[in-house]
């Protein structure tokens, strides 16, 4: 009978095999093999999945400061971004802040003593507390945003500028198209995109502060319509109070969240005529009533079933509704830090979700299912802090917004990477 403390099993689990064979006759040891691998990219020897299946494009897109007139200047607070194709991709910034270089680490006993700034690998400057207007949080008021913003001390033409509000990038991060004729109209962009629906792939900007939605033609000539009473708080069929996010249904349709100081969602048809609302005010944490929230702050419609996901940022989690406002379920993005800004649902029927508290990209199933996330925190490229919107577009290329590290940035699929760990394609079904 064999002794059992001389068995060598072979362990089949998930997929993976592992074989330890000892050493070998020349005292050399021979090292596990693995026949499958849980890195983004199979087979990859060394290194990390810092940034999951991706790598950062560098020096995408081209600093402001590159422009003429603008060699003192850089990127403000980025908002939205979206990729209508993988050479045209529109931005949303609030305007620009001094271009200066990071300072040198300083001690800063006069403050308390074991005090140093900045941090090696830390951000050091936050971009939407210094970018035009910076009070941003629920309750806050729109109409005190410049009047806040000065009353830090601080002053338009030097501490900041409201210039370059909505700009568009080719591929390799030039400037192509600057709007800046809609600037003097806008207080605080906040989302920008172009309904997969629409064949003439006009471009909607959400301005929060202003309480309401513009639609424009493609190349930004022309303002086609605007939702909402322009400077005006309100929640009925023609205000909105600090929109925040919008989605489209297949027809057309779409729905908008209602924001930062309102509590729902309104449904329009494709023409922009008001159809329902849904929503009430619910607690700042701890909130689990169907259809109470705190901070309605991105969301999402899923072709197929119609499905209308929204987040219910103070309370981290996401409710999901029919397409006429009945609650169906829920789950949570995770506790603190979690805070989840935006999301988006791509074609392979996925929910991915930038969550500024970890600096995390994740993904779940549509049922609420955990199934990935990657991400860092960092001011260098690839790094993160404040991913405010996302995008992807059809060659696979990934892009983020930050309010807190200011600017935007582009992310390139790693050769050979497993594309469950990569944000899915765009739906773009009225467009190819």
């Amino acid at each position: 009978m064999m002794n059992k403390y001389f068995l060598l099993p072979i362990v089949v689990a998930s997929g993976l095999v592992v074989a330890c064979n000892g050493s070998g006759q020349d005292g050399s040891v021979d090292i596990p093999v693995s026949a499958a691998s849980y890195a983004a990219v199979t087979g990859q020897i060394g290194g990390q999945d810092v940034l999951g299946g991706y790598e950062a494009v560098v020096g995408w897109p081209k600093d402001i400061a590159e422009q003429s007139g603008h060699e003192d200047w850089t990127w403000g607070a980025g908002q939205s971004i979206f990729a209508e194709s993988p050479d045209r991709i529109y931005a949303l910034q609030r305007g620009e802040l001094p271009n200066i270089d990071r300072p040198a680490t300083q001690y800063l006993r006069d403050i308390a003593p074991s005090l140093s700034f900045p941090i090696g690998r830390l951000p050091w400057r936050d971009a939407t507390a210094a970018s035009l207007p910076a009070n941003g949080g629920t309750g806050s008021l729109a109409e005190e945003g410049i009047t806040a913003w000065e009353a830090r001390g601080l002053e338009i033409g030097i501490d900041a500028r409201w210039e370059h509000c909505i700009v568009v990038f080719d591929g390799e991060g030039n400037m192509i198209e600057a709007w800046t004729q809609w600037d003097d109209m806008l207080q605080r962009p906040h989302f920008v995109a172009i309904s997969p629906y629409d064949p003439e792939k006009h471009v909607w900007v959400v301005d929060d502060h202003k309480h309401v939605i513009h639609k424009f033609t493609n190349d930004g000539s022309e303002l086609v319509q605007s939702i909402g009473t322009y400077g005006e708080l309100g929640s009925d069929e023609t205000h909105f109070n600090r929109p925040s996010f919008m989605d489209w249904a297949p027809d057309g349709s779409f729905y908008v969240a209602d924001g930062y100081n309102g509590t729902r969602v309104v449904k329009f048809d494709r023409d922009g005529n008001y159809l329902l609302e849904w929503g009430e005010a619910g607690q700042r944490g701890g909130e689990t009533r169907p259809s109470y929230w705190h901070n309605v702050h991105g969301i999402a419609v899923h072709a197929e079933t119609g499905r209308v996901f929204v987040n219910d940022r103070s309370n981290d989690r996401i409710q999901v509704f029919d397409e006429n406002g009945k609650y169906l379920y829920e789950w949570s993005v995770g506790e603190n830090p979690a805070d989840v800004h935006d999301f988006m649902i791509t074609a392979d029927g996925f929910l991915w979700a930038a969550d500024r508290g970890t600096n995390q990209m994740v993904k779940y199933d549509l049922d609420g299912r955990f199934l990935y996330s990657w991400g860092t925190w960092g001011n260098f490229p690839g790094g993160m802090w404040g991913v405010h919107g996302i995008s992807v577009d059809q060659e696979g290329n990934f892009y983020v917004a930050e309010v807190d590290n200011g600017g935007f940035q582009k992310y390139r699929p790693r050769g050979n990477a497993n594309p469950d760990y990569l944000v899915g394609p765009p739906v773009r079904s009225a467009w190819e």
